[in-house]
């Protein structure tokens, strides 16, 4: 009986392809090759893999489903104004040091809701820009918080014993970036650039100060002495003329 079962087994045959003749075993190198080829068709979805409308969110129907991106960005949105307003609070009882941790926590949550949003160009974001863009009402309340924060951070940095002007410099451009008819930020901006020794740019910014609030008394100082400065440096360099003619 087992010999007839030896005898009636089926020979096997090497697999012949009508085309190509016989099927040749793969090389370890070949194999990792065509492994490859697979994991690159799963990362890139317009070459066969998920694609980025279904990695998105988006249904086969057209539908769109609602994303964890768009929760995690309201909160931080909402945990950026919390951030913003205990700093208004530790500002008044005049706590600057933690009213300016608070103001950049409040910073760095907006900073995460611009990198859910996409707006960085981070490749890290791309799935997320379908379908986790910000609403014209997020938009407006991230800008004002941002302006909020940062010319705050000025007013407590200006309360400091050593003021860091390079520190105020940079917050009030940043606040003028969005707002440039700030006239907080134009006047502090001119303080700044005055104290750095930039009477020409500090003149500009107090001048265009005056023009928001022609009788501020603040600004109006402030242009009296950044004039003087100018006037004596120009003196200075008359008379270190004059001795090198000499």
């Amino acid at each position: 009986m087992h010999s007839t079962l030896l005898q009636s087994s089926p020979t096997k045959h090497p697999f012949v392809s009508e085309h190509h003749g016989p099927l040749q075993p793969l090389s370890l190198r070949d194999m990792e090759a065509k492994q490859h080829q697979i994991k690159s068709i799963k990362s890139y979805p317009e070459t066969g893999g998920r694609s980025l409308a279904a990695a998105a969110g988006i249904d086969s129907g057209g539908g769109l489903r609602v994303s964890s991106a768009e929760t995690e960005m309201e909160a931080k949105i909402q945990k950026a104004i919390d951030f913003k307003v205990e700093g208004h609070r530790c500002y008044k009882e005049k706590k600057f040091r933690e009213a300016i941790g608070k103001y950049h926590r409040a910073l760095l949550q907006l900073k995460g809701v611009h990198v859910v949003d996409g707006t960085t160009g981070s490749e890290v974001n791309l799935l997320n820009q379908a379908s986790a863009k910000l609403t014209e009402e997020q938009l407006r309340s991230v800008e004002s918080t941002e302006i909020e924060c940062y010319d705050s951070l000025t007013a407590c940095l200006l309360q400091s014993e050593l003021v860091n002007y390079e520190r105020v410099k940079e917050y009030c451009l940043k606040v003028l970036s969005h707002q440039r008819d700030h006239f907080k930020a134009m006047y502090r901006a001119g303080i700044a650039f005055y104290h750095l020794g930039d009477y020409e740019l500090a003149l500009r910014y107090l001048r265009d100060a005056k023009n928001r609030e022609p009788t501020d008394t603040n600004v109006l100082r402030y242009i009296q002495l950044t004039e003087m400065k100018i006037s004596k440096s120009g003196q200075r360099e008359r008379e270190s003329g004059k001795e090198t003619q000499g």
